[in-house]
């Protein structure tokens, strides 16, 4: 059985900075406000590693990767 991940935003930790929204588009965009509106489907294998390069890179450690079981 594969193991899935899915990003999840602390929405009181954010600042709205938007460097996850530039680093991983595809499954992160803004609102009007620059604050994250994160797609609650699964990362995908081939954005895994850019996923967690946008949770590392956030300032605030508000993005987070969690395993769906």
């Amino acid at each position: 059985m594969a193991v899935t991940y899915r990003l999840r935003v602390d929405p009181i930790a954010c600042d709205g900075h938007g460097l996850c929204a530039e680093l991983l588009p595809e499954k992160i965009t803004l609102d009007d406000w620059v604050f994250p509106i994160v797609d609650g489907n699964p990362v995908d294998d081939r954005l895994l590693a850019h996923a967690r390069r946008a949770v590392e890179a956030c300032p605030r450690l508000a993005l987070r990767l969690e395993r769906v079981s």
